[in-house]
């Protein structure tokens, strides 16, 4: 049996003053509104109202039944305008996890423009290299870079992604210029946050082992590095585009570059995406090609749904 039966209109014959008024609230007829109060009076196996041609008055224990419904009908109701505020307004508190150094740089500032106009929003940032599991850690929204795995989350591109091999002028003038892959084993390889660099040759994706004398986990470490002239590093056009533009790094092996891979917004799939992480998510792929100075002006990020339908991800 359903407890809330009657409930609802008992709650409403007390409040309209009558059933008439009662039944036209709630878009009923009076019959149907008499019929549940009767089948919840039964149910309780007790009277709550006195009703007479006049006037309805409550018994004692109605009067008691009533301060309580009274005030889950009004508890459901905020719960149920609180939902649909949240399915509209960006409301609670967003926790995003993002790359270290491209978190702080590019995330967090888009982030707070977009809380600064949201007044109801919260945000929970969680800056690190390491791909966690945001769903069983309780993350809205993850910001990953390159290639995905296949998963149950969803996934929108953001931006493009190219990786550059790169050294400084005087590692050139020193050392000279790889002219393929194989001379590479001839060369100081700085090794950052992967192990392996990704190179395409006549269509084939070639993963390279580079090897050297620097290793660490800090892309801005590897950028310094090669700045410096300790060697050749391969590194994404967020790392490098302003230093090729400048002639502080060249690019070399551009013959064999990797094809371009992107960044992503990911999230837990959710037919009913709450409007924070909606709303979010179409903020960050409108503003990315405004802040990012590798993203050419005027060229919209690829927003189209990672197969068909979003439906990949790294957990």
């Amino acid at each position: 049996m359903n407890r809330w039966s009657g409930v609802e209109e008992f709650v409403e014959v007390v409040n309209s003053g009558s059933f008439t008024a009662a039944a036209r609230k709630l878009g009923v007829s009076t019959s149907h509104v008499s019929r549940r109060i009767d089948a919840l009076e039964s149910r309780l196996s007790t009277r709550l109202l006195y009703r007479t041609t006049r006037q309805i008055t409550l018994t004692e224990v109605g009067k008691t039944y009533f301060e309580h419904c009274n005030d889950l009908i009004e508890a459901f109701g905020e719960a149920e305008a609180l939902v649909t505020q949240m399915q509209t307004e960006p409301v609670g508190t967003l926790k995003i996890t993002a790359p270290s150094v491209f978190g702080e740089k590019y995330i967090a500032p888009l982030t707070n423009d977009f809380i600064k106009v949201h007044p109801k929003l919260s945000v929970e940032f969680h800056f690190t290299n390491d791909v966690i599991d945001m769903v069983h850690d309780g993350y809205d929204l993850a910001i990953r870079t390159g290639d995905l795995k296949d998963s149950t989350l969803m996934a929108k591109k953001l931006a493009p992604r190219k990786l550059h091999v790169c050294a400084s002028p005087a590692y050139i003038k020193e050392f000279g210029i790889p002219d393929d892959l194989e001379a590479l084993h001839g060369h100081n390889c700085l090794v950052g946050l992967v192990d392996s660099w990704a190179f395409q040759d006549n269509g084939a994706i070639i993963q390279y082992k580079p090897k050297g004398r620097w290793h660490g986990n800090s892309g801005s470490a590897v950028l310094d590095a090669t700045l410096r002239g300790l060697g050749l590093a391969q590194l994404p056009d967020y790392y490098v585009s302003q230093k090729l533009q400048s002639g502080e790094l060249v690019e070399i092996l551009q013959d064999y570059r990797a094809p371009d891979s992107a960044v992503w917004a990911v999230y837990p799939f959710n037919r009913n995406l709450s409007a924070k992480v909606r709303l979010f998510v179409d903020f960050l792929s409108d503003h990315f090609s405004k802040h990012l100075p590798w993203v050419e002006e005027g060229v919209e990020a690829d927003s189209d749904d990672l197969n068909d339908d979003e439906r990949q991800a790294a957990n």
